[in-house]
């Protein structure tokens, strides 16, 4: 019993023994294995610090390129940006000048269509009080007919002029040539209801104008002038009562006053218009040549 008891302690001790041992070697070469860790070559660690150097600056370098591409790119954005706002800017300062300008031609338009509109409704005012007065001056005066005759009967119209229908317009006279054939006095008197006398010569251009006007129109026959032998002494005198000037340069041939009968003058149109005046008994037929001063507006 005691053998086989220190046997088995024997037995039991060398297990425990082997085991330590086997302890002991395991820690050992864990101990080996941090020893080689610690005591690792310096060269390897710094050639992988290096390496990883290399690669942070790069990284680096192409962050910093990035950021100078967006830093660039930021720049060119604000100056764009920058630009557009200013051409918003100035389109609308654009837009308002427009605006403004049509505002102020849509204004000036409608005041000037306004002054127009009131311009012509006055105007159409005045035209027609002028027909209510030009109608009533004609009915009351029916002898402006004379001067004014319808031109137009559709509308109306009429054509004013200085000298009544049928007579001729010269210096400031009118002269009417009549066809008929009277005496003197009866060519007076007829003269006088057209509002008018027998023609009285003053002027040159008056004497030229009516030989002219007798030629073309009596083809020779002779018309009665305003002359009559009236005095005591029978001197020549028109039918005003004034007395013929001596000598004027437009008529050569003067009135012979030497018959005692009663004479008159008359106008008988031939070569020269400075020969053209003769004597005739009042008595005699002739035609006439009436006058009467233009009208006017005074």
């Amino acid at each position: 019993m005691p053998v086989g008891t220190d046997e088995t302690m024997g037995v039991s001790n060398g297990s425990a023994l082997l085991e330590e041992q086997q302890e002991t070697s395991a820690d050992k070469k864990t101990i080996s294995q941090l020893l080689g860790i610690i005591h690792k070559p310096r060269c390897q660690g710094a050639a992988e610090v290096s390496a990883t150097f290399s690669t942070l600056q790069q990284i680096k370098l192409k962050l910093s390129a990035c950021l100078d591409s967006i830093r660039g790119w930021f720049s060119e954005y604000r100056q764009l940006a920058h630009f557009f706002s200013l051409l918003c800017f100035l389109l609308v300062i654009v837009t308002l000048l427009q605006t403004f300008c049509l505002v102020q031609i849509t204004f000036l338009f409608q005041s000037q269509s306004t002054l127009q509109e009131t311009k012509l409704r006055d105007l159409t005012n005045r035209l027609e009080k002028l027909n209510q007065s030009y109608h009533l001056l004609f009915s009351q005066y029916p002898a402006l007919n004379q001067y004014c005759p319808v031109s137009n009967s559709t509308t109306g119209e009429r054509a004013c002029r200085p000298c009544p229908a049928d007579w001729t317009p010269q210096g400031e006279k009118c002269f009417l040539f009549s066809q008929d054939r009277a005496d003197w006095m009866s060519s007076q008197y007829r003269c006088m209801a057209l509002g008018g006398a027998v023609a009285t010569v003053r002027t040159e251009e008056e004497q030229v104008f009516l030989w002219k006007k007798a030629q073309s129109l009596s083809q020779g026959d002779s018309y009665w002038l305003g002359l009559r032998s009236g005095g005591s002494d029978g001197s020549w005198q028109w039918s005003d009562g004034s007395p013929v000037e001596k000598g004027p340069e437009f008529r050569l041939h003067e009135p012979d006053n030497r018959d005692s009968r009663e004479l008159c003058g008359r106008i008988t149109p031939g070569d020269d218009y400075r020969r053209s005046w003769y004597i005739s008994r009042c008595s005699n037929q002739l035609r006439r040549i009436c006058e009467r001063r233009q009208a006017t507006l005074q």
